[in-house]
């Protein structure tokens, strides 16, 4: 079975931290950013299965990486969770319109986050 590789980009270090010991704990293969600037080049360098994107960055937020990873036509295809703190009013509908598969408010339990990339790479055609 293929190991899935999953970029996560998100700003806070503990957060990173956690995504990437929980990740692997399921098996998956990670990458890491820390903003919305770095997180193109990893993405077209490392070319992940599913990121994993908060929408608190610097240097680009994480509607700015969902518009350029949309019109990069390598990346284009790359389902996006996004796992944010912020309000889910408003940014919800924004972030689906965007073109995010899912939507979570941090903190998200490890049952619904396996579930929602299970859910993503599975619509993508990347579970197989």
């Amino acid at each position: 079975m293929k190991k899935h590789k999953i970029l996560i980009i998100d700003d806070d270090n503990d957060m990173r931290r956690a995504m990437h010991i929980r990740l692997r704990s399921f098996g998956f293969d990670t990458v890491l950013a820390i903003d919305g600037l770095s997180a193109i080049a990893v993405a077209v360098k490392e070319s992940p299965d599913l990121i994993l994107l908060d929408l608190g960055l610097p240097a680009g937020d994480g509607f700015v990486v969902m518009d350029r990873l949309r019109n990069n036509a390598k990346l284009s295809c790359i389902p996006v969770i996004v796992l944010t703190a912020r309000e889910v009013r408003g940014n919800k509908e924004k972030a689906l319109a965007a073109g995010c598969s899912v939507f979570l408010q941090k903190p998200v339990d490890s049952d619904n986050l396996l579930a929602a990339i299970q859910k993503a790479l599975s619509e993508s055609g990347a579970l197989v």
